[in-house]
């Protein structure tokens, strides 16, 4: 299966058509039908459905879009790896994870390095850990940075020197806006709006105790911007992580923290055995230097 057939198809799944896709890859609509065509008799499948007006994919067309996607991705970053070398480090970074301010420390390492490597490019994907992992697994990504608790035994790892505090996120004019910490009881009757991944490993339920299984839970989330929006319109109240909805000046929405507090700490995690590009090693120097002591 050759990669440049992989761009031909992904170009025809963007454009939902094959003139459109073969102007904007500079060539000729015969050519691209038969390599397409090629493309459906190696595998054996229909992958595009013709219509008169556009362009779809079949079932076996979507999972190939989703895997084309993954090795043309995979292709870019192994060009980009092969390429950055010698004494001006230059190639690109991919760093993925959840939201949280511990992101900032990230930065701050990216920031120190620009001046040694002006032409360290940095790629961020935003996701919870499940969505990390797999990238990490696949190679799609070089590190990435997971919240507690998160099983990390299969990777290398720095524990990164912040912790973040759960809370809850609320509208000012809500009633548990006027307390300084929530306490179980007052979740009670409250409808809530949870991240997924909290709720599949726990976090909270030994904080709430028996409390737990009552919980009016009405909404799920994978990021929180979205959900504090659901805040906003006065959905429901969100159980999430300090710092990541800023609270400015006249903001609709304020956060409190859980009482007693529950923290969890931060990991920088990547593959074991991790052959790196030399722009990857040199980050990866300057989190040691800065975070292993």
């Amino acid at each position: 299966m050759d990669i440049r057939v992989l761009q031909y198809f992904l170009a025809v799944a963007r454009e939902e058509s094959i003139t459109k896709a073969a102007e904007s890859l500079n060539m000729t609509q015969p050519p691209l039908s038969r390599q397409l065509k090629e493309l459906e008799e190696e595998l054996g499948k229909q992958l595009l459905i013709r219509g008169n007006r556009k362009v779809t994919l079949t079932e076996e067309g979507m999972i190939l879009r989703k895997r084309a996607e993954e090795m043309v991705e995979l292709m870019e970053k192994t060009k980009s790896e092969v390429s950055s070398s010698g004494k001006n480090i230059r190639g690109e970074i991919y760093i993925g994870g959840g939201e949280t301010e511990g992101m900032r420390l990230i930065a701050k390492i990216a920031e120190k390095m620009k001046t040694k490597h002006p032409h360290i490019c940095y790629h961020l994907f935003s996701g919870n850990a499940d969505d990390v992992t797999e990238r990490l697994d696949r190679g799609l990504l070089d590190f990435g940075i997971l919240i507690d608790p998160a099983d990390i035994k299969k990777y290398d790892f720095i524990k990164l020197p912040t912790k973040d505090k759960w809370g809850l996120l609320m509208r000012r004019d809500h009633p548990l806006a006027g307390k300084q910490g929530i306490k179980p009881k007052d979740l009670q009757g409250i409808p809530l709006i949870a991240s997924r991944q909290s709720l599949a490993h726990n976090e909270l339920s030994g904080w709430l105790g028996k409390q737990y299984g009552s919980l009016h839970i009405i909404t799920t989330y994978n990021l929180l911007y979205n959900a504090s929006l659901m805040v906003e319109e006065n959905v429901g109240c969100a159980l999430c992580l300090d710092h990541i909805i800023p609270e400015y000046e006249n903001s609709p929405l304020c956060f409190r923290p859980l009482e007693p507090q529950i923290e969890v700490g931060l990991n920088i995690v990547w593959k074991k055995y991790q052959v790196f590009s030399s722009a990857a090693e040199a980050f990866l120097e300057r989190l040691r230097q800065d975070f292993e002591n």
